[in-house]
């Protein structure tokens, strides 16, 4: 069996960052972009808690998806089983470059959210109770830090 392309990467050397994980066309002219939005170093930090992936992910999904500009190109965001980030995809042959200032938008969106995060009920959500907007909070500002606010050509192209 082939390796599949994100077990090819270089987690040994991987920043955090913003990665073009993978390309797809649909059609002829459609085409998608998956995004690596590497939040944590593999294998020398440590993994995000689950209550704060999720929390991420609730607020980061519900940005997206109502973002005037970005809410018909959004087909995805969600966590990594890993636990070290979020792939995010959108339509479009797009680099990182392209996304950086929705995804500061996004990060601004969850550093000043307050009050009930969306989908936070039995009835929106299979999981609930383990949300946690405090860390969801000291994720992204680590992650708006390090990457946002610091785009360099290290932490947007994936490592040899």
């Amino acid at each position: 069996m082939e390796k599949i392309a994100s077990f090819t990467v270089n987690h040994l050397d991987l920043l955090t960052g913003i990665y073009v994980s993978r390309k797809d066309y649909l059609e002829k002219d459609v085409v998608v972009t998956t995004f690596d939005l590497r939040f944590t170093r593999p294998n020398l930090e440590p993994v995000m808690d689950t209550a704060g992936i999720h929390a991420i992910e609730h607020l980061g999904a519900t940005f997206l998806r109502n973002d005037s500009e970005w809410k018909e190109k959004t087909i995805y965001f969600g966590p990594m089983g890993c636990r070290t980030g979020f792939y995010v995809i959108f339509k479009g042959d797009l680099c990182p470059q392209d996304i950086i200032g929705v995804l500061r938008r996004m990060a601004d969106f969850i550093l000043n959210f307050e009050g009930t995060i969306p989908g936070a009920s039995p009835k929106d959500c299979g999981n609930y109770l383990d949300l946690n907007l405090s860390m969801a909070k000291f994720y992204t500002r680590k992650y708006k830090t390090e990457v946002l606010d610091n785009p360099t050509e290290q932490r947007l192209t994936y490592p040899c």
